[in-house]
């Protein structure tokens, strides 16, 4: 990469498997790890999708500015050191990282069309958008366009990124991806 290059912003998903009856215990070591990401250099957000009830499941989501910031936290002591505090909750954890775009569709079996791509997109925003339109309509009608988009881009594009679209494309895996066994 040459010094001119911008890195794309890489995401981490984490599956952890848990078991039931150390949910709370799980939860508080979760929030912890969160925090304990928030602190470091790069570090641009997270989110976790928890199951059903009844699931043992969690899909943590976290994303960094670029692969060295994700990498220094990956390697940090303190992670490790969190990791080793929590090794007893976690029944089975899996990691999968991606940048860019495909963050939200990267599996280990390949990437979906881009067709089914805008349509996951268009899923996930159009409902979403609409509800922020009705919801925010009086205070968004009395600004000039410029400042309509701006707000509307600002409160909702972590909403959409980080909510939205992950749980959009776990509810459309099996379209998104049919050749994959879940």
């Amino acid at each position: 990469m040459s010094a001119h290059s911008v890195s794309a912003p890489v995401t981490m998903f984490v599956t952890r498997h848990i078991a039931p009856e150390k949910y709370s215990d799980f939860l508080k070591w979760m929030r912890q790890g969160e925090l304990l990401a928030a602190g470091f250099p790069g570090f641009l957000g997270s989110g976790v999708l928890q199951p059903p009830e009844g699931g043992d499941e969690y899909q943590i989501v976290l994303r960094f500015e670029d692969p060295e910031s994700l990498a220094r936290w990956e390697n940090s002591l303190p992670r490790k050191m969190w990791l080793e505090r929590g090794a007893s909750l976690v029944r089975e954890s899996r990691v999968h990282r991606v940048s860019g775009l495909n963050a939200w569709f990267s599996t280990g079996n390949g990437t979906p069309p881009r067709w089914k791509q805008a349509i996951s997109v268009w899923l996930a925003y159009f409902p979403m958008l609409l509800l922020f339109s009705i919801l925010a309509n009086d205070i968004l009608s009395t600004l000039p366009i410029f400042w309509r988009v701006f707000v509307t881009t600002v409160c909702m594009t972590p909403v959409l990124s980080y909510i939205c679209i992950p749980v959009i494309t776990k509810v459309l895996r099996r379209w998104l991806h049919p050749t994959t066994s879940h």
